[in-house]
């Protein structure tokens, strides 16, 4: 009986995670109080961010938090600094084996369950010292003390005359059942528990953000007819440190190689079925890696001939980014609308579009044609520099913010 009464209640509680976006913004709020305080924490997280930026020595201007994914948070606001902005990145980790380099770290559960007071002091602290807030991933700031709803934050900010702006990632906002409806090869075709659970989490940060009045930012350009009126803000990639002087397709046997941070999303099922039939004729050597520390991501493309990014989402972000600095042929899925939005920055995309079904072939070519692979794979250092070096993504932030840079900037 015990038993079945756990089952009904966890089936009671996905029913209702799974239609949050469809309750009054009270009630959805009152059920996130409810939850955390189930086990309240007294003390304090953790010490208050004291909001100076750890590279220029000066109080922050603009806060970024707390997401973080692949350190984009951090990247952000250090691009922000050496635009003469100073600013800070304070990140939330939920699995501190997962962290990324940040200014300010904390436990999630931490934060979220600390006391009122602590939260208040935070609260406090960003907006005497903050001209702007950059909230990522529809992800609240200050726990409890706005209902755990970052829209909320983001008025009660507004109301302290601090800017805010809302940035997107990617799954936070895009709505599975729409992908699915115009790709073909989508991850959510099949509508399973996490599938449901994406669709849920993206309607309600939906929902959310039209009542939001501020601007609108999102990280990949695949997003921007997602949210009309967004903003591309660019990923930021270190070109010097994805620098790789390894000779270029000058193996027999060309190592490809695929590091999936999510073997769903990024279509992994179709990237060996088609890579197993060219490693059988001993065309190739491939390589797949996953959960490994970013360091061996690194070594790994900067050896590899060839990096086979995503085919199922249309998109390119920061593995694609990271694999085009290190001067590597990237093999990819790209929409056309996402290549559209490049070319009307001046540049053109420096990545092998294929589909999934295509992708033997395509391989097949770049073992017969190198001299083509190799120029292509040639454009992409210069291709990440012009884009994703972080000063593009600075001056968005400072435009979109209604902030001032330094002249002399």
């Amino acid at each position: 009986m015990a038993r079945r009464a756990r089952d009904l209640a966890a089936g009671a509680a996905g029913a209702v995670t799974a239609r949050r976006h469809l309750l009054p913004a009270r009630l959805d709020r009152a059920l996130d109080v409810a939850k955390w305080a189930r086990t309240p924490w007294t003390a304090d997280a953790c010490d208050v961010p004291t909001l100076v930026s750890p590279r220029s020595g000066r109080p922050a201007r603009v806060l970024v938090g707390p997401a973080n994914f692949a350190g984009q948070g951090l990247a952000w606001a250090s691009a922000l600094d050496r635009a003469g902005v100073p600013a800070v990145c304070w990140a939330f980790a939920a699995d501190p084996r997962f962290r990324f380099g940040a200014d300010h770290r904390a436990p999630l559960t931490a934060v979220h369950r600390a006391s009122r007071a602590y939260q208040r002091r935070v609260f406090d602290r960003v907006v005497e010292t903050v001209e702007a807030v950059v909230i990522e991933a529809g992800r609240p700031l200050f726990g409890r003390l706005h209902g755990y709803d970052p829209v909320a934050e983001a008025h009660a900010l507004q109301a302290h005359g601090v800017r805010v702006a809302l940035l997107w990632h990617g799954t936070d906002i895009r709505v599975p059942s729409v992908h699915a409806a115009t790709h073909p090869d989508s991850p959510f075709g099949t509508a399973d528990a996490r599938t449901r659970s994406l669709e849920a989490v993206a309607l309600r940060n939906r929902r959310r953000a039209a009542a939001f009045d501020g601007p609108v930012l999102v990280s990949t350009p695949d997003l921007l007819p997602v949210w009309p009126g967004a903003r591309w803000c660019p990923v930021i990639v270190d070109a010097d440190t994805w620098s790789s002087d390894e000779p270029l397709l000058a193996r027999d046997r060309p190592l490809v190689v695929h590091a999936p941070s999510n073997r769903a999303l990024k279509g992994t099922d179709l990237v060996e079925r088609a890579v197993g039939t060219l490693e059988g004729e001993g065309l190739l050597t491939y390589r797949e890696v996953a959960g490994v520390p970013a360091d061996e991501v690194r070594d790994l493309y900067r050896g590899a001939d060839v990096v086979l990014d995503q085919f199922r989402l249309g998109i390119y972000g920061v593995a694609a980014c990271e694999a085009m600095a290190a001067g590597r042929v990237v093999v990819s899925q790209v929409d056309a609308q996402v290549r559209a939005e490049v070319a009307a920055t001046g540049h053109a995309l420096p990545v092998r579009d294929t589909a999934p079904d295509g992708l033997e072939a395509t391989l097949r070519d770049v073992v017969t044609d190198r001299a083509r692979a190799r120029e292509l794979a040639a454009r992409g250092p210069a291709f990440v520099r012009a884009l994703h070096d972080g000063r593009r993504s600075a001056s968005v932030l400072v435009d979109a913010l209604g902030l001032e840079a330094p002249a002399d900037r």
